[in-house]
């Protein structure tokens, strides 16, 4: 017999060189959204961009990478 399960998304995004997972705030806002939800918590954010999906351990997960440069 089949079985259908639906992954959870989770959003991942790195401070100080550890991974931060952010859990999903609700299923029906898009990545862009959610990205904008967690600029008021991780100001770093406002200048990243969405990597992914990428399933893992059955899991959806999608990267918030900074875009910044380094100065100099």
């Amino acid at each position: 017999m089949l079985q259908t399960t639906q992954l959870k998304r989770i959003f991942i995004h790195k401070e100080n060189g550890q991974e931060v997972r952010l859990t999903d705030p609700n299923e029906a806002m898009n990545p862009d959204t959610v990205l904008n939800f967690y600029t008021a918590t991780y100001p770093i954010l406002t200048n990243a961009r969405i990597v992914g999906p990428e399933i893992k351990n059955d899991e959806i997960q999608y990267r918030f990478e900074s875009t910044m440069g380094t100065k100099g």
